[in-house]
């Protein structure tokens, strides 16, 4: 690289660049950097190469050491310099490589972080240890994730399912008004009579006349395993979206070990949010057991497990159960995350066994749950569904 440095036609930008991606050990080829590049620079060191990394031998220096107002004083740096995209990488790998889940904690600290749905889940987890005085400003930033997320999906959400529920009420003897004639002169061009240049319907398409009482039922149940943070988060705000629906009646349980229902909740999605408790072990069987108390509507039902598959619990007996959801005439949904990451590690013999009863297990982004949810109601084939987006 030295030979390419000396020549005269490099661009100074380039060479500014790759200065700050080496760090001062090419101050020689590079040139140093100074102003603004200086301070950009040492908050790239502070993290990248810092005494508590591991340096795979090197030696290193700089850091973030163990002060929270220090790393404060961080976090505004890299929000002022970079990128909110780059910021949220350079947090995460700060959380990761410096240990400073418990910095998370201060309050000063989240006054300055920048939150993203990763964060949100490693302040849930740290739930359970955060001081009264650090609460109140995790709760502000998870309700700001929160309603950036719920601006992003509630519309859609709302559109989708609403349209999947007027099509799945869709009649064959509808009243006049309620016939709908562009799908009847669809569904009967076979009987069009040349003669009369008409066609003549022996089946009238119709939608039911509205109603506010409930259509559907559906039970999301979450496995809250430090692994699906963020399908916990997306689970609590889609949860809280279709419970705002009077056309939907939503159930929200997450579970590890033991299994919480978190329906009272679903409200306030920060609230629900709060009401998880990341990590642990996971017992699915047992958790598709108390969701089966929830379904009393079976044919009106859906039920979404969204699970790593991982099971802890008695692994026939949980297959026995979605079994018996299937036959008696459930739709089962199984997801390996609700993210924007793609499917995590997942039991492969388990999705594997699931798929033989019918019941694909797939991964979805947050931007196709909505799609996902319409299929469902619709009881559309969603083997077929999640070929489909696997091919996107």
């Amino acid at each position: 690289m030295t030979a390419h440095v000396a020549d005269a036609n490099v661009d100074p930008e380039r060479l500014r660049r790759w200065r700050l991606v080496l760090g001062d050990a090419a101050d020689s080829p590079c040139g140093k950097v100074t102003g603004t590049d200086a301070t950009m620079d040492a908050a790239l060191a502070a993290l990248y190469d810092s005494t508590e990394a591991s340096d795979g031998g090197r030696k290193r220096t700089g850091g973030l050491g163990g002060s929270a107002p220090r790393v404060a004083r961080w976090l505004g740096d890299i929000r002022e310099y970079f990128p909110s995209t780059v910021v949220q990488v350079m947090q995460a790998d700060a959380i990761e490589r410096l240990n400073l889940s418990r910095l998370l904690l201060e309050p000063e600290m989240l006054d300055a972080i920048e939150p993203d749905v990763h964060l949100v889940g490693t302040l849930l987890s740290l739930n359970r240890v955060m001081p009264a005085k650090s609460k109140d400003a995790a709760r502000q930033v998870v309700r700001r994730v929160v309603e950036q997320l719920e601006r992003r999906i509630a519309q859609k959400t709302r559109a989708a399912v609403t349209g999947a529920l007027n099509r799945a009420t869709r009649i064959n003897r509808p009243r006049h008004s309620d016939i709908d004639w562009d799908r009847t002169i669809r569904a009967n061009l076979q009987h069009y009579q040349p003669e009369y240049r008409t066609i003549v319907p022996e089946r009238l398409v119709g939608y039911g006349r509205r109603t506010s009482s409930v259509q559907r039922d559906v039970v999301l149940c979450v496995d809250q395993s430090g692994s699906m943070a963020a399908s916990v988060v997306y689970s609590g705000i889609f949860s809280a979206v279709l419970a705002s629906m009077r056309s939907l009646r939503t159930s929200l349980v997450v579970f590890d070990t033991a299994v919480v229902d978190l329906t009272p909740e679903l409200h306030d999605p920060v609230e629900v949010l709060f009401g998880t408790q990341l990590g642990g072990g996971t017992d699915i069987n047992r958790a598709i057991g108390y969701c089966q108390g929830l379904i009393t509507r079976p044919r009106d039902s859906i039920f979404v497990l969204i699970s790593d598959l991982y099971e802890g619990g008695v692994r026939a007996e949980m297959l026995r159960r979605v079994s018996s959801l299937v036959s008696a005439g459930v739709q089962v949904v199984v997801l390996l995350a609700l993210s924007d990451e793609g499917a995590p590690a997942y039991d492969r013999q388990n999705a594997a066994a699931l798929a033989a009863l019918g019941v694909p297990a797939f991964a979805c982004t947050p931007d196709a749950f909505p799609d996902l949810m319409a299929a469902a109601i619709e009881r559309r084939d969603l083997q077929a569904f999640a070929e489909q987006f696997a091919d996107r």
